[in-house]
C-alpha cells in the first residue's frame, strides 16, 4: 500500500494550479475561458505605499478604539488606512494655515 503522504505531486501536470500564477494573480488557461472581472475605479484605487513609523501604544489604542466606534456607529469608513489618511489629510491642511494652525499653536506653547 502506498502512503498518500509520500506521493510527490506531478509538477508538469497541466490540470494543477501554478503556484506562481496563483501568487501573482496571472490568469491560467482555465481562467482564460471566463469573462474578465469588471474593474471599478474607487478612491482606494490610488497608488499607495506602506509607511514605516512608530506610534505610542496609547495613541494607537485611541485610534483603534475610535475606528471601531465609528464602524459601530455606521460611518462609511472602509478600513483603518482610509481613516488614517483622512485624519492625516485634515492635520496637514490645518498645518498649511501657518500661524492660524491649531496643531502648530498646540505644539508651540507660549
Amino acid at each position: 500500500m502506498v502512503d498518500p503522504k509520500k506521493i510527490t505531486p506531478d509538477f508538469f501536470d497541466d490540470g494543477a494550479l501554478d503556484p506562481v500564477d496563483a501568487a501573482t494573480g496571472r490568469s491560467s488557461p482555465a481562467q482564460a475561458d471566463r469573462p474578465p472581472k469588471r474593474q471599478t475605479r474607487t478612491k482606494s484605487a490610488v497608488a499607495k505605499k506602506k509607511a514605516g513609523f512608530y506610534l505610542s501604544a496609547d495613541l494607537l489604542n485611541r485610534f483603534n478604539l475610535k475606528f471601531y466606534e465609528l464602524k459601530l456607529a455606521g460611518a462609511a469608513i472602509e478600513n483603518k488606512s482610509n481613516l488614517l489618511e483622512l485624519m492625516l489629510g485634515y492635520a496637514l491642511d490645518d498645518m498649511d494655515k501657518g500661524q492660524e494652525s491649531c496643531i502648530l499653536q498646540a505644539s508651540n506653547p507660549g
